[in-house]
Formats: structure tokens, sequence, C-alpha cells
């Protein structure tokens, strides 16, 4: 049966025009993908075209939300690595920096424009670091100089890498500045307790072997026996020290409801100078001269808040030292005045030798002497300065050191508003 030529045109045009539209629908859904294939931008289509494009746009839509996850990860991840109080540098197979977070960036003086991509061997060149990294041996820390080490201001960096992945390196970075300081300073402790300690034991010894195996004269056994008492007492006296401070940095704060009279503390420190400053006073010289507030003064000069054996501890060192270091015929001052902008201002003036500018900053420290002989001459254990900062800062209190060599010294301690009162009635 033959099919009428306009049947057949009808049917070939239908074809073609079917054809056509698939065609359609196809350009526009590869134009779709070509253009990012924006789920949301999916062209709406009917049929098999429209089916695959309703499909790709589901798989699109669903790769794209864990791709968001995956990023949000990520930047979760490194935003921890950037608060990390270590540094952080992220290396490739090949020792180039990938990463590195803002501590890194301090440690090491890295920009994250200028330096990423680049080797770290090119911008850590200590030599020490290259041949960490030749031996292959990362189980131990590197210590380093950081970058703004200063001979009087030392940094220290231990550095470590961490292998993972393939060929990739993690680099870790910490500030041991501290740790390495709190080391040499126990170091230091131990070994100055240890020489303070020696001496006295070593002369005792002496003197107990003589007195063991010589035959004194009653005179010279009382000598010996004066000089052994004298080796004991600064023994005592260095291990009070060593308690009193013990005390101090394993004590809570001192209270602030507890007042004492500024009067009755500088009566004990008055007392105590003018004991001391006979004691230690040459046959034959002349009397130091100890100047003290009147008592109307007194009266007037109000409260402190905290703990008064503290507080008496520390004027008292302060005043004492004075004594010590100030010769025969000297004159030591002692002055309470209130300050303008609140709180008040305790002053001792001596007219001793005078300290060196350079020494200044370290006077607070334990053991640490200006002139050595001449402070244990004087009776003194190397820690009263470091028992006066730890009681001043447990009052909120700053002490002030000013000097002239060969002209005396100047030691004032400023307290704050709320540690002082002025007297409001005549104080017990």
């Amino acid at each position: 049966m033959m099919w009428p030529w306009f049947v057949l045109l009808g049917l070939l045009l239908a074809v073609g025009a079917w054809q056509a539209r698939i065609a359609w629908q196809a350009r526009r859904v590869i134009r779709w993908l070509r253009q990012g294939a924006d789920p949301a931008q999916a062209p709406v289509l009917r049929g098999a075209w429209g089916e695959a494009a309703q499909r790709l746009r589901r798989l699109l839509r669903q790769h794209n939300q864990r791709a968001a996850a995956s990023e949000a990860r990520l930047q979760d991840f490194l935003a921890a690595l950037q608060a990390s109080p270590n540094g952080v540098v992220l290396l490739d197979a090949q020792g180039h920096i990938e990463w590195f977070n803002q501590q890194a960036a301090q440690h090491f003086g890295l920009e994250a424009e200028r330096d990423r991509q680049q080797a770290i061997g090119n911008l850590l060149r200590e030599p020490a670091f290259a041949a960490y990294c030749a031996q292959g041996d990362f189980t131990q820390d590197l210590l380093l100089p950081g970058r703004d080490s200063t001979p009087t201001h030392p940094v220290r960096l231990a550095l470590r890498l961490h292998p993972y992945g393939e060929g990739r390196r993690l680099m870790l970075a910490r500030d041991v500045t501290a740790i390495e300081q709190a080391d040499a300073m126990r170091r230091d402790f131990v070994a100055n307790v240890s020489h303070e300690i020696r001496t006295p034991l070593t002369v005792l010894a002496g003197f107990v072997e003589t007195l063991q195996t010589l035959e004194l004269t009653q005179d010279e056994r009382a000598r010996y026996l004066g000089l052994m008492a004298r080796q004991a007492a600064r023994m005592q006296y260095l291990v009070q020290d060593l308690l009193t401070l013990s005390r101090l940095e394993g004590s809570p704060l001192p209270d602030r409801a507890e007042w004492t009279p500024v009067r009755r503390l500088l009566r004990h420190v008055a007392d105590e100078a003018r004991t001391l400053s006979v004691a230690l006073r040459p046959e034959n010289a002349a009397p130091q001269t100890l100047e003290f507030p009147a008592d109307a003064a007194l009266q007037a000069a109000g409260e402190l808040a905290g703990s008064a054996s503290e507080l008496q501890s520390a004027l008292s060192n302060l005043v004492t030292n004075a004594v010590r270091y100030t010769p025969a015929g000297g004159r030591i001052s002692v002055r309470w005045q209130p300050l303008a902008r609140g709180g008040a201002r305790f002053v001792v003036q001596d007219t001793g030798p005078g300290i060196a500018a350079e020494h200044l900053p370290r006077l607070t420290e334990r053991f640490y002497r200006a002139d050595p002989g001449r402070s244990r001459e004087n009776g003194g254990t190397g820690l009263g300065l470091a028992i006066v900062k730890h009681v001043l800062q447990r009052h909120g209190a700053q002490l002030h050191v000013a000097s002239i060599v060969g002209q005396g010294s100047t030691f004032s301690v400023d307290f704050p508003v709320d540690r002082w009162r002025a007297a409001c009635s005549p104080l017990l």
C-alpha cells in the first residue's frame, strides 16, 4: 500500500521537528553545563533531556552542599590553627610553604603574599635547621633563636617537624623563652642557695675541727664560739627568708578588709632600725642619724589595707637595708606622704655609697647583690628586696629606686588608693 506523498512529507516534517526539539534541548543543557552548571539556572525541559537536566541539577546541588560543608570544616580547622598559641606551617613534599598561621608569621617574619609556595629552607636560614631537616629524625625539638631575639631580651623557639600525608610535613614552633628563663632561674636559685649555705657550713666545720683538735685558751674558745654563732645565725636568717618567700608565693592575696595603722608599722620599723644601727656601729665611730616622721605626722598617716606582718616585713627590709649600707655618721631619712592623685608614698633616703645604674633593674632578683662582699659583711642574705617585691606586688604597690654613686639611694613605695585611707579619728 502506497502512502500519499503529503502523508510522507508530514511524517518527515514531524520527525524533523522532533529531532530539532531534541537538539535544541540538548544545546540548552550543554550551554547550561558550559556556563558553570548553576543548579538554580538549570533549564526546565520536558522529555528525556528535561529528566536528565533535573537529575544533573539534583546531583550538582548535592555536590555543592558537600563541597560547602567541606569548605566550612576546612575553614573551622584553619581557624583553630590560626588561634593556636604555637606557630603552624604546612609544607608540601618539596618543602614549600602551603599555609601558615599568624603566630608562625610572627615567629619567622613570614608574609602570606610574598612567602607562600616558597621553600622553607630559603626563609629559615639557620644552619641548625638545615641539618635538622637533612637528618630526618624529628623525635626531638630543635631550639632556635627567635626573630626578635637580642642579647638583653633573648627569645627562644622550640621547633619540630611532623610528617603526614604523602611526603608533607607539619612544622610546629612554640616560644619557650619563659620556660627556659624559669629553668635558668631555678638552676641559679639552687646554685645560690647551695653557695650561701656552703660558706657558713664550711666555716662552722673548720671551727668545730679546731675546737676538737687544738688546745685553746678560754678567750680563743670564746672567740671561735662567737664566730660560729654568727655563721649559724646567718644560716638561720637565710632559712627564714627562704620560708618567707615560699609562704608569700603560695598563700592567697591579702584581705582588703584588714586595716593597719601606718603609725604602728613605722614605730616598729623605727625600733628595728635604731637597734640595728647601734649593733652595726663600729667602736668609736660616729652614730648614724635616723630621721622618722614625728608623732603628730604619724597620727595623720592613716591606715593600710592588707597583711600587717607582710607590710611590716617589706617596710623594715627597706629601712634596715639603708642602715646596713650607710656608713657611720651617715643619714637615713624615712618619710610618709599622701599623693595628690590618691594613695600614699613611703620613702627611705640614705647617704650611702649609692648603686650603679646597671644594677638597678636587677636589685629585686633573689640573691642578686650589687656589692656581694659588703652585703655578706653586713649580714644580708640577698633575699630582702625579693621579699619586698613580692609583698608589694601582693598589695598592688610599686617600688621605685633612684641612686647616684657616691651620694646615696632613695627607695620609694607607692600604695594605691584602694590600699590606703586617711585617718578619720585618733589611732590606737
